[in-house]
């Protein structure tokens, strides 16, 4: 009985946080997907990503990572390759308490943790193997988590489940869209 009230706490909690949560709006050539941030445990992700939005980086950008059961990862590449200017890297803010489940957003990084700058990537199932190692000094393993979808994970399981060859982008030809899946705007949308 213990275990289901915690459960039912968590549930509430996330949707309480979802309802109060700056959203989103992703609008792509394969539909459109809406996530809402968590500022409360993220605040300099949080505030890195929407730095972004309000520059209009997204836009015109693709999907060019797409590792079915996995991720689906896109930032700052066109669907020519090319990258566009970033800013400085963040500090990783992984040991934020929350976890990598399906549908939510985290950060990319190289090795380096304190080395996120515009890419991030969504969950396609839980990859607990992406949160931070026990252990471990806080934010110096795992991957940040930021936010989480809210609408449209209809659309983005659909980008995972497109056909891979494309070559656009940081990742070889297996990984990437043989058609780009292209980000026509992300925009602050009021939830």
């Amino acid at each position: 009985m213990m275990r289901r009230t915690l459960l039912l706490a968590a549930s509430f909690a996330m949707f309480a946080f979802c309802a109060n949560a700056t959203e989103v709006r992703f609008d792509t050539s394969l539909g459109s997907f809406s996530i809402a941030l968590d500022a409360a445990h993220a605040p300099k992700a949080v505030a890195n990503f929407l730095r972004y939005v309000n520059e209009k980086h997204f836009d015109g950008t693709v999907v060019y990572r797409v590792v079915p059961g996995f991720v689906i990862q896109m930032g700052s590449f066109d669907a020519q390759g090319g990258a566009r200017e970033a800013h400085g890297p963040i500090a990783l803010e992984s040991a934020n308490g929350l976890k990598n489940l399906r549908g939510t957003l985290s950060m990319a990084r190289s090795g380096e943790p304190n080395s996120a700058t515009a890419e991030f990537f969504v969950n396609l199932a839980d990859n607990d193997s992406l949160d931070p190692n026990p252990g471990a000094a806080p934010n110096s393993t795992g991957y940040a988590v930021f936010g989480k979808v809210v609408e449209g994970m209809a659309v983005v399981d659909k980008i995972a489940a497109v056909q891979l060859g494309g070559g656009h982008g940081p990742f070889p030809p297996d990984a990437s869209p043989a058609i780009p899946v292209t980000i026509t705007k992300a925009v602050v949308s009021v939830p």
